[in-house]
């Protein structure tokens, strides 16, 4: 290593230490910093929680001191703004955003910042970084040397095939076209390789280098169950799992959210909803209250979620089918950003395979994306009808090898398998005969009654009771039906129609019929298939710590959160901005007894000990007496 570079490095490694207060950089943070500082472009993937922020802060603040002016950081999310700079304000760094919750004489006191150069970092949407006036603001800054670099944060937003495109973020090309000597990083948290070569090619990074972090987040434990009464399932897994604990419910629709806020709430647990056809205020203020009160449990779409930094979220909960893994593994990687033990846990049953299928069919888009639409909800329902390790098949998507993880629900309790190729190839056969008796089409449902030999007002009015295929499944219950039915429309032999849903045969369903098709099935009713907890519930004693503690310091711990909720509130900031639980656990083990030794606690920077150190020690010397 030259002396060039060794300087960079030691130069970052001192900015991490002094103004975040860590000692070293985590897996490809130290490469990407180096890169980034000497002036190279990056793409960086790296999953929630992996500290992507640090990998544009630390160079900004290096190429800042040394001259180079401010770091313009593409951000979609008004609220991630506001925390992103208040975390950086108070770790002593000087930043700022721009967006439209800014007042005019504000706006222009922080554009004078930044064309001053004083600025380190400015946060702002994408619209507003390519408007006419931010460019020519832009163009004076590189005119003058004091435009340090761009970073474009959620970078899949680009991407047509990503789940969260933004068309706004299509314009961010003109960063490359005008400004090429500006070194530019784009990060991401979700992104397979077609989504990869998009943001690739729309930002034009082909010559950026290519850092891809491992997508395993070990402490989050998958649980994907049959949907049974999904309302009672989710009240069994918060009220056994994760009672009084800060969570997301994920929904599909904006009226579901609202009655599943309105039902956890009547349910004695706190809850919250939040959907893009609430009012802004309304918006503002639920998320205000997730991020900085305990316990909290919000009812969202996937309006909510980008961009949370909220550490202490313990589960993420679904109680609807995501679109695909990337829209699964982004709203599930919100839970555990702390690295403590989290949940992500999902209900999952027939009517959600019809509905997405449905959404892609109907979707006015051209037929090359709905096809790549529909591999990844293929890719999805893959991974919810998995009776093998969760995690296996999830990092599998990505690219990345792994062997079973010990710590999803199949490898906790490996389900009972059944061979239901006979099963189906009976289901297949009676649609088929629906059609043949007279071009009708039904339902799941008439379906399951006809098999099962059900004399129904349905089944008697259109004389099925005659079909050589009533009562041929009498051997198995609705739920093991229904089984059957979502995996042949998970593998796409069987379709739905119109707004009843109406089965149709597709040209596979041939081969299944000649037993060409092998059907491996995961028990119906098993743990942890009905809403049954895959671990032992946990009490308020067994709630996750950052650190084991013992009596004293336990004592210590709960003083120190009640000193930092304080603060937070002075500064209108979520607590975890102040200090994270982890760093308030090191500071009660360790017990420092002078400035010295607190600024060698992990996560206090300098100007947080300045701030804060002599009132923390003292909080510290109370709370032992």
């Amino acid at each position: 290593m030259n002396s060039a570079v060794t300087a960079s490095v030691d130069t970052s490694l001192a900015v991490l230490h002094e103004v975040f207060g860590y000692a070293a950089f985590r897996g490809a943070q130290a490469d990407i910093v180096e890169h980034v500082v000497a002036g190279g472009d990056a793409l960086v993937l790296m999953p929630t929680g992996g500290g992507k922020s640090l990998c544009y802060q630390v160079p900004a603040i290096v190429r800042h001191r040394a001259g180079r002016g401010v770091a313009v950081v593409v951000s979609p999310l008004i609220a991630l703004m506001h925390d992103q700079v208040g975390a950086l304000e108070e770790a002593g760094v000087h930043a700022a955003f721009l967006n439209s919750t800014l007042s005019f004489e504000d706006t222009q006191k922080i554009e004078r910042e930044m064309m001053s150069g004083r600025l380190v970092l400015l946060y702002a949407a994408p619209e507003r970084v390519t408007t006419p006036r931010f460019l020519a603001q832009l163009d004076s800054l590189r005119e003058r040397g004091l435009l340090s670099l761009f970073a474009i944060d959620e970078a899949h937003c680009v991407s047509q095939w990503g789940h969260d495109f933004r068309e706004d973020y299509l314009a961010l090309n003109v960063l490359h076209q005008r400004y090429p000597g500006v070194p530019r990083i784009a990060l991401t948290a979700t992104a397979d390789e077609l989504t990869r070569a998009d943001i690739i090619e729309r930002l034009q990074l082909e010559q950026a280098r290519v850092f891809i972090s491992s997508f395993d987040r070990p402490n989050i434990r998958y649980a994907i169950v049959e949907k049974d009464n999904a309302r009672a399932q989710l009240l069994r897994f918060i009220q056994d799992e994760h009672e009084g604990e800060a969570g997301i419910v994920y929904c599909q629709s904006r009226k579901k959210v609202e009655e599943t806020a309105e039902w956890l709430s009547s349910e004695g647990i706190a809850a919250l909803p939040y959907h893009a056809g609430l009012d802004t205020e309304m918006r503002k203020r639920h998320q205000d209250r997730f991020l900085r009160e305990d316990g909290l449990v919000m009812a969202a779409t996937i309006a909510f979620g980008m961009g949370i930094d909220k550490p202490d979220v313990r589960f993420v909960a679904h109680l609807d089918l995501p679109k695909n893994i990337e829209s699964y593994y982004q709203e599930t990687g919100r839970a555990g950003r702390d690295g403590l033990p989290a949940d992500a846990w999902m209900a999952y049953g027939l009517a959600d395979v019809v509905n997405q299928r449905r959404m892609i069919d109907e979707s006015p888009a051209g037929d090359e994306f709905k096809r790549g639409q529909r591999q990844k909800l293929d890719a999805l329902l893959a991974l919810a009808e998995a009776h093998d390790c969760r995690r296996v098949r999830l990092l599998a998507y990505f690219g990345e090898g792994s062997v079973p993880c010990g710590n999803c629900d199949n490898c906790l309790h490996p389900p009972a398998t059944w061979d239901a190729t006979e099963a189906a190839r009976k289901a297949l056969s009676c649609i088929y005969r629906f059609h043949q008796n007279g071009g009708q089409r039904f339902g799941a449902g008439h379906l399951i009654d006809v098999l099962r030999g059900k004399v129904t007002d349905k089944v008697t009015q259109f004389q099925h009771q005659r079909l050589s295929t009533f009562g041929i499944g009498a051997d198995l219950n609705d739920l093991q039906w229904r089984a059957v039915l979502r995996q042949l429309i998970a593998l796409g032999h069987v379709r739905t129609e119109g707004e009843f849903n109406t089965l149709e045969l597709t040209s596979s369903a041939r081969f299944v019929l000649r037993g060409e098709v092998d059907m491996l099935l995961r028990q119906a009713n098993e743990a942890p298939g009905r809403g049954k907890s895959a671990r032992t519930p946990r009490t308020a004693r067994d709630k996750p710590t950052p650190l084991p503690l013992d009596a004293q310091g336990t004592t210590l711990f709960t003083a120190l959160k009640s000193w930092r909720a304080e603060v937070a509130r002075e500064h209108n900031l979520p607590a975890y901005v102040v200090f994270h639980d982890a760093t308030l656990a090191e500071m009660a083990r360790a017990r420092p007894a002078s400035l010295g030794e607190l600024g060698q606690i992990s996560g206090v920077g300098a100007k947080k000990l300045e701030a804060y150190g002599r009132e923390i020690l003292r909080v510290l010397e109370s709370g032992a007496g």
